[in-house]
């Protein structure tokens, strides 16, 4: 491999030639507390399958995961439940639809979420979390990013008294799907741990971290524990891949080709599971934060980032 100086060297350079794509686009609004953002932020952090770490930018300004996290809980669910159950709560299909549309829930599939990284389906993913209340499910999702990362995450509690005070959309999905049988727990209660973990707050090298664990097949590049079954992380690369960068997903499947997942805070976790001779020749975890979205709701300039890595670098998927 070249020396990771080298590659840290690119990296930046590549990042200050596309910051300034940010200001095509714009901070989200619609939860009030994401708006203080800065828009011209630009991070990446990358972390191969030996644990070597590479960084550019502004790659330790901390920010909530959004939908990210929709892939945490889904995780500790597949571990927790019975496939075919978890497939009788929520599909596994594309959407051309935005993340938080109501309105295929309705006529097609009634009341079944196409896919679990879309809101109504995180949400019915969350009710499917076992414990006894809110801390205890909540709990589950901190120790899991805990053993990847090494570190025990906090809530950003402004950033969840804004999802707490203006989900209203959020609330009218949970409302359909509690009263056509798909949430299987209280719905106040789901509500809350989807707001939490919205609020987790990490950075770009935190989620590189958790991507590189995706990318091995569920085994801590470092530490040789099986942090995911194997068979899971198959099925996340796959929702990753084809329902990730809300309906954007199939653009950044093409242009991209790495499976990934994003949030409106500007986040983006990829994992790049390797085989061919590139420079990460047995894969990597990346992640990238840019507030500023585009009209799909992903990191603009982010974006244009991870097309020059995988470009560059040769990452795409095919």
């Amino acid at each position: 491999m070249i020396e990771p100086c080298i590659l840290e060297m690119e990296l930046s350079n590549w990042l200050e030639e596309i910051r300034p794509i940010a200001q095509q686009g714009e901070v989200a609004t619609y939860i009030p507390a994401l708006a203080m953002a800065n828009p011209n932020d630009l991070g990446v952090a990358i972390v191969d399958l030996k644990g070597r770490e590479i960084t550019a930018g502004e790659w330790q300004t901390p920010f909530t995961l959004q939908s990210i996290s929709k892939i945490l809980g889904l995780i500790i669910v597949l571990i927790e439940q019975d496939f075919d159950f978890v497939l009788s709560k929520v599909d596994m299909e594309p959407t051309g639809d935005p993340f938080n549309s109501i309105a295929r829930l309705e006529t097609v599939k009634p009341g079944i979420p196409f896919n679990p990284l879309i809101n109504a389906g995180a949400i019915t993913v969350c009710s499917l979390i076992n414990g006894k209340n809110v801390d205890e499910r909540l709990n589950k999702i901190l120790n899991l990013i805990y053993n990847c990362t090494g570190k025990l995450p906090k809530i950003n509690h402004q950033v969840l008294l804004s999802e707490w005070e203006t989900g209203y959309r959020n609330r009218s999905l949970a409302y359909f799907l509690k009263d056509v049988g798909m949430l299987e727990a209280d719905l106040e209660e789901t509500l809350e741990l989807y707001f939490k973990q919205c609020s987790i707050e990490l950075h770009c090298l935190d989620l590189a971290w958790i991507g590189a664990i995706i990318a091995n097949n569920g085994l801590h590049p470092t530490k040789n524990l099986q942090i995911v079954p194997t068979e899971y992380t198959r099925i996340i690369k796959s929702l990753m891949f084809t329902c990730g960068m809300y309906n954007a997903s199939g653009k950044f499947a093409v242009s991209v080709g790495i499976p990934s997942k994003s949030g409106v805070s500007g986040g983006v976790l990829s994992a790049f599971t390797s085989s061919k001779n590139t420079i990460f020749a047995d894969g990597c975890g990346i992640g990238v934060y840019g507030p500023s979205l585009d009209e799909y709701g992903n990191s603009i300039a982010g974006i244009q980032l991870l097309k020059r890595i995988s470009s560059n670098w040769q990452l795409h998927a095919f």
